[in-house]
């Protein structure tokens, strides 16, 4: 069976894709700096049958990559909180290693070359405004800036022998052993369950498309088993047209689930930024294979089933465990990375 490699495989997203890798038989290699370690760890999940190797991607080598005949690239600083500490370092991690790792993986021989974006690159959008993959790229922070980069210098890599493929995931939601609480579905269900009340900063205005992580992980192996000529050099937008809601509405859902939670918009922060909405109808006509399985709703009752299974209360939820800006903090405070995030 073909070998695939997936970066970042130990963190939110990555056990996902591990897992449905394995159980389609496919052979795994997983790289990971392992910021995220067990000490991140929700529930404890098995390894079997990965090949690990723990490496910052940035010294990825063209040994790494022998005999893989498809690169699953999600190691990124991954939010913009993250991203904003210091806008080089994103740059440096989300955007130059990703170019350097799709030219060393077009040189070592791999035939496809898929990488995880953002819809976030889309920056803002009116809200009438539906926008599909030929839409202006318009990101606000350095994280969306550096996916916009990062798809600008790597398409021109695709060719016959090396398809290109860029996933631009919505705003992901849902359960995963590397749970994060930093991310909106996530957060708002999170509170209610630990505080038994949804704050929300803004106006809760914003809309925001959103999927589940497993789902993402889905799209990522629809890529793997896709004819190349359907999806080289190809952008999708990955989600569902179903599930794009204002996030005040996501807080109704969690309160329709909880009817004891109290909701407050205190609009002391405004309205926010970052709201568009997207269109998913790329993906669903170009690769059938992908068959998204969560909506938002079934999200909110899978999290408050896990918050509790696991007696996750305030602090912990809150704590650099699932917060991702509070534990890269914490590694550098503790040294364990030094001043460009390498660890020591």
């Amino acid at each position: 069976m073909k070998k695939v490699l997936v970066t970042g495989h130990n963190g939110y997203i990555g056990p996902h894709l591990v897992r449905l890798l394995l159980e389609k038989g496919y052979e795994v290699v997983g790289i990971d700096v392992d910021y995220f370690d067990k000490d991140c760890e929700l529930c404890p999940y098995p390894h079997e049958g990965v090949v690990e190797i723990h490496k910052d991607i940035r010294n990825i080598e063209a040994s790494d990559l022998q005999g893989i005949y498809a690169v699953c690239h999600l190691a990124a600083l991954s939010n913009d909180p993250i991203g904003e500490l210091n806008d080089d370092l994103t740059y440096d991690i989300n955007h130059r290693a990703s170019v350097r790792l799709a030219e060393a993986s077009k040189a070592a021989g791999v035939e496809k070359f898929i990488y995880s974006s953002s819809c976030s690159l889309y920056g803002v959008a009116g809200d009438d405004d539906i926008l599909d993959e030929t839409a202006d790229f318009a990101p606000v922070t350095a994280y969306a800036k550096s996916k916009v980069k990062t798809e600008q210098d790597v398409t021109p890599m695709g060719d016959d022998d090396f398809c290109v493929t860029f996933l631009r995931n919505a705003t992901a939601f849902g359960v995963s052993p590397k749970l994060r609480t930093d991310i909106v579905v996530n957060n708002l269900t999170g509170w209610a369950v630990t505080q038994g009340k949804i704050v929300i900063m803004s106006d809760g205005s914003p809309w925001r498309p959103l999927v589940h992580a497993e789902d993402i992980a889905r799209a990522f192996v629809a890529c793997v088993e896709a004819p190349k000529e359907k999806i080289n050099k190809q952008a999708f937008n990955v989600g569902m047209n179903s599930e794009t809601y204002r996030v005040r509405e996501v807080a109704a859902m969690v309160k329709e689930v909880m009817p004891e939670c109290v909701v407050e918009i205190t609009n002391e922060h405004g309205a926010d930024s970052r709201s568009y909405q997207v269109s998913f109808d790329k993906i669903a006509k170009t690769l059938p294979n992908f068959k998204p399985k969560w909506t938002v709703k079934m999200g909110i009752e899978e999290l408050i089933d896990a918050y509790r299974k696991y007696n996750v209360d305030f602090d912990e939820f809150n704590s650099r465990k699932f917060v991702r800006l509070k534990q890269i903090k914490h590694l550098t405070d503790n040294n364990q990375v030094d001043d460009n995030l390498y660890r020591k």
